[in-house]
């Protein structure tokens, strides 16, 4: 029931309940937040965990605390998103089949993975690079690229792009501008910012799809 609220507490205040854990444990915290990551973007059935406000809060710690390193976060991060990439790809490869042989299974359709082969086919790698940045469809794209037709040399190349700009952006994001009081201060509104100029891309495409379909 612990780890329960605690991801509750999480989700609604990152920058709190991260800010208490750092002050309770330390260099522990390193190992929470490779956890974090690394579950958010490996595990299908986790996709609702915070990613752009976690790594923002950690800028902004390390930059206000100073007990956060950000020039040994940073990589560490990015490994944790790698790894999760590719754990969320593989089981996505090797269930693939089974996948394709049922309408639906969670809240995933058939469909959906051939509607993003389609986008991969036409779009190529940067779909990788943009997915980073949506919440929710980082941790579903590995798996129906790995579920999909994606070749594993290209996915790997354009994850590793993906995995440092994201991590190395929204965290330095977060590091310079931590000593403003009003970023403090507006912590949520910032994030909203952040979250609302990553799925701005899906939005703008859904628009065009619907508009040309007219």
């Amino acid at each position: 029931m612990e780890i329960i609220q605690f991801i509750l507490d999480l989700l609604k205040n990152p920058l709190d309940t991260l800010s208490t854990f750092l002050n309770n444990y330390e260099t522990l915290t390193y190992g929470l937040l490779f956890l974090i990551i690394f579950v958010e973007t490996g595990l299908i059935v986790m996709p609702l965990l915070p990613g752009d406000s976690l790594l923002f809060a950690v800028g902004l710690l390390a930059s206000t605390t100073g007990k956060l390193d950000v020039s040994f976060v940073i990589p560490l991060l990015i490994f944790a998103a790698l790894l999760g990439d590719n754990v969320n790809y593989f089981v996505g490869s090797k269930f693939s089949e089974f996948i394709k042989s049922r309408d639906k299974i969670l809240f995933l359709k058939r469909e959906y993975i051939t509607q993003t082969e389609e986008y991969y086919d036409k779009y190529g790698g940067r779909t990788v690079i943009l997915a980073r940045f949506i919440p929710i469809v980082r941790t579903i794209a590995p798996f129906v690229a790995g579920a999909g037709s994606m070749k594993y040399r290209t996915y790997i190349t354009f994850c590793i792009i993906g995995a440092i700009i994201w991590v190395t952006t929204i965290t330095l994001l977060g590091y310079f501008l931590g000593s403003n009081e009003w970023v403090k201060a507006n912590f949520e509104k910032v994030v909203l910012g952040i979250v609302f100029v990553s799925v701005l891309p899906m939005i703008i495409k859904l628009v065009q799809v619907k508009f040309l379909k007219k």
